[in-house]
């Protein structure tokens, strides 16, 4: 599911509200996900999973064409970890 389809579909369940009003919801709740991931914090949708930034130390890396070792830079990544709700209902457990 795409962005548009999420709109869409919050959409046609709450016909009370503009597609306009629906979009800027979704929107806002993505970009505070974003900020918070990019000031560090830990954002945790109960149910669903919890999203993080986890530090990669800096490595000698190889390029896969050439076999160089090429450095590569420390960074930050974006990390999920699934909630236990979400877990059990990809694998069946209605729980």
């Amino acid at each position: 599911m795409i962005r548009s389809e999420l709109i869409s579909r919050i959409a046609d369940d709450n016909p009370e509200l503009s597609l306009r009003h629906v979009e800027k919801i979704v929107n806002t709740i993505f970009d505070e996900i974003v900020e918070a991931m990019a000031r560090g914090d830990r954002v945790e949708l109960r149910g669903f999973g919890a999203f993080s930034v986890k530090q990669r130390d800096a490595r000698t890396g190889r390029n896969p064409r050439t076999g160089t070792a090429v450095e590569v830079e420390e960074k930050h990544v974006p990390f999920f970890k699934t909630g236990k709700l979400l877990r059990d209902r990809l694998n069946g457990n209605e729980g």
